[in-house]
C-alpha cells in the first residue's frame, strides 16, 4: 500500500491542476481521511502546493490586491503570495514547513529500516547520487546534497525532491559446532532471518537560492538502520523468536555560500531522531547490568544533534574536488535498554569524513570518485567487544566489535540528450567487524561490501524530472572464529546476506522555467 499511494500522488504532484489547490485544505484532507488514505495524498497535496507558492516568490511580479471576498477560495493561498513582500512569504513558509515536517518525519517512523549497507549507513543519499554508486562530493546533483556535501547546494539552485526507496536484504545465520550439555537443545542450524522482507524509506529536500552567492534548504531522509526479524527463536540468545530494528532519520537544515568564483562552502545541522528495539534476547539478561532493560520492551526513541561542514572548489572547467565531516551526533540514552547497550544504553551516531572528484571526459560524460571513514569505533555501543568482561549495559559493557571502516566509491554520469542522463557505479566498504565478534551480530549481520548501481534521469524542458536507481548488494559472508563463547557451548556463528534495493524520485529543478 505504502509504494503504490507514492506512485499515485507523485503522479498527482506531477500535474499542473493541483496548483490552485489551498495548502490548509490539503492538511484538512489528511486530518479528516487519515484512516482511510495513506499519509501520502494529503502530503503530496501539500508539497505541490508548497512549489507552487515558492515560484511565485521567486518571481516579481506584482498583481493588484483585490478584497478577499471578492476572490474564489482555491485562488487565495496564490493572491496572497504574490501581493506579500518576500520577508512575509519567507516567514509564511516557515509555517508551512513546520506543518510538513510532521507528516515527512511520521513515514520514516512507520516502516522498519533495512540493512544499510556499508555498515550501518547508507551508501549515498539522494537517486541521482545512489545511480552513480553513493559518489556525490564534488558534484551535487539535488536538493539531498546537504546530506553528503552542503557546499553544493548553491550549484543545485531552486528545487524539490521527493523519493521512496524499497529495500529487500536477505539475512541468514548459522551456528555450527556448538555443544551445549545434556538437557539442553541442539541449537547448530541455519537460522532464517527474513520475516519481514520489504522496507520502504522516502526522503524529501527543498533547497532555495535566496541570494546568488547563497542558498539555503532542507533534507529529511533516513541516515541509516538495519533490521533482522527471525522466524525461530536463536536459543543461544532468547526463548523468542529474535531481531533487532534500528532507525535514524536526520532533518538536515543547510546553508551554502559561493566564496570567489570557484569556491563553495556549506554547513547543515543535523537533528537525528532515532528508535530501537529488540526481541528475543531473554539467555543474554543474566550478564546485564539491568536484565528488565534488555529484550521485548517496545521502542525506545532517542534525539539529538551534530553539525556537517563540506567544502567544494572548481580546479578548472574539467576538474572539481570536495571534502566534508561530519560530527559525532551525540544523543539521548535508549532508556529502555540501558541494560542493553553499553554506557547505559548510549548510541551515539559516530563520525565521518570523506573527500571527492568529479571529471568532466567531455561534455557529455563525467567521472565520480569518493573516500570515505566511518569511526564506527568511536562508539563503545557499538566498538566494544565480547570479549569483555563488564556487565551488558555498563560503560565497558559488551558490544558488537565494529570497528572502523573505509569506503570506497566510484560512478559515471552520462548525458546522452537534454532529456536523458544515464547513470552507474560501484561501491566498496569494509567489514566492520571480524569472525570473532559473530555471535551478537546474529542481530545485525552487516556483512556486504560491494555494491553495483546503476540510474537514470529523465527531465523535462520545464524543468520536472523523474529519476530512477537500483543497487545490488553482492552476498557477504563473515564466518565465526571461535565466536560463541564457552560458557554458551561455544562454536561458530556465521553470517551472510545480500541485498537489492530500487529508488524512485521526482523533482523540480525550479531553475528551469
Amino acid at each position: 500500500m505504502l509504494l503504490r499511494s507514492e506512485l499515485l500522488c507523485a503522479i498527482a504532484f506531477w500535474r499542473e491542476e493541483l496548483v490552485e489547490l489551498e495548502i490548509l485544505l490539503s492538511y484538512r484532507f489528511l486530518e479528516t481521511h487519515r484512516q482511510m488514505f495513506s499519509w501520502q495524498v494529503g502530503f503530496l497535496l501539500i508539497a505541490r502546493k508548497i512549489a507552487a507558492g515558492f515560484d511565485d516568490i521567486s518571481s516579481k511580479a506584482s498583481e493588484s490586491a483585490v478584497p478577499r471576498k471578492e476572490i474564489p477560495p482555491a485562488a487565495r493561498m496564490r493572491l496572497a503570495l504574490t501581493n506579500a513582500t518576500r520577508n512575509q512569504e519567507i516567514v509564511r513558509m516557515k509555517v508551512i514547513a513546520g506543518k510538513i515536517l510532521g507528516l515527512t518525519i511520521a513515514p520514516l517512523f512507520s516502516v522498519d529500516a533495512a540493512f544499510a549497507t556499508d555498515g550501518y549507513f547508507l551508501t549515498g543519499y539522494g537517486t541521482k547520487q545512489q545511480g552513480q554508486g553513493g559518489a556525490g562530493i564534488a558534484k551535487p546533483g539535488d536538493s539531498l546534497t546537504g546530506a553528503t556535501n552542503p557546499a553544493g547546494l548553491v550549484l543545485v539552485g531552486d528545487r524539490f525532491d521527493i523519493g521512496l526507496t524499497v529495500f529487500r536484504p536477505v539475512r541468514f545465520g548459522t551456528i555450527t559446532g556448538n555443544q551445549l550439555p545434556p538437557g539442553y537443545p541442539n541449537v547448530n542450524g541455519t537460522y532464517d532471518g527474513n520475516r519481514v522482507q520489504n522496507f520502504e524509506l522516502p526522503e524529501l529536500g527543498y533547497s532555495f537560492r535566496y541570494k546568488p552567492n547563497l542558498a539555503l534548504g532542507v533534507a529529511i531522509y533516513g541516515n541509516g538502520g538495519l533490521n533482522t526479524s527471525y522466524k525461530q527463536p536463536i536459543q543461544l540468545l532468547g526463548s523468542t523468536r529474535g531481531g533487532v530494528d534500528l532507525d535514524q532519520v536526520f532533518i538536515s537544515p543547510t546553508l551554502s555560500y559561493k566564496l570567489g568564483a570557484h569556491n563553495y562552502l556549506g554547513v547543515a545541522a543535523n537533528i537525528a531522531i532515532q528508535r530501537f528495539a529488540a526481541e528475543g534476547l531473554q539467555s543474554i539478561e543474566a550478564i546485564s547490568s539491568a536484565p528488565t532493560k534488555v529484550t521485548n520492551n517496545g521502542y525506545s526513541y532517542s534525539s539529538g544533534a551534530g553539525v556537517r561542514i563540506g567544502w567544494l572548489g572548481e580546479l578548472n572547467h574539467t576538474v572539481s574536488v570536495g571534502a566534508t565531516w561530519q560530527s559525532k551526533t551525540y544523543v539521548s540514552k535508549f532508556s529502555k535498554y540501558s541494560g542493553l547497550f553499553a554506557e547505559q544504553g548510549g548510541f551515539d551516531i559516530p563520525s565521518n569524513f570523506a573527500g571527492g572528484a568529479a571529471v568532466k571526459l567531455g561534455p557529455r560524460a563525467t567521472v565520480i570518485f569518493d573516500e570515505e571513514r566511518i569511526l564506527y569505533g568511536s562508539v563503545k555501543s557499538i566498538a566494544n567487544t565480547l570479549a569483555s568482561t563488564s556487565p551488558l549495559g555498563s560503560n565497558s559493557g559488551p558490544g558488537f566489535g565494529w570497528h572502523d571502516i573505509n569506503v570506497s566509491k566510484a560512478g559515471l554520469d552520462y548525458v546522452i540528450n537534454p532529456s536523458l542522463t544515464v547513470r552507474g557505479g560501484y561501491n566498496h566498504g569494509g567489514a566492520p567487524f571480524d569472525g570473532t565478534q559473530t555471535f551478537f551480530n546474529l542481530v545485525a549481520p552487516a556483512v556486504t561490501k560491494d555494491h553495483l548501481h546503476v540510474g537514470a534521469t529523465w527531465a523535462s524542458s520545464t524543468g520536472k524530472e523523474i529519476s530512477f536507481a537500483y543497487i545490488h548488494a553482492f552476498n557477504g559472508t563473515v564466518n565465526g572464529v571461535n565466536s560463541i563463547p564457552a560458557a554458551y557451548g561455544g562454536g561458530n556463528a556465521n553470517l551472510s546476506m545480500y541485498q537489492n534495493s530500487f529508488q524512485v524520485a521526482f523533482g523540480w529543478n525550479r531553475n528551469k522555467k
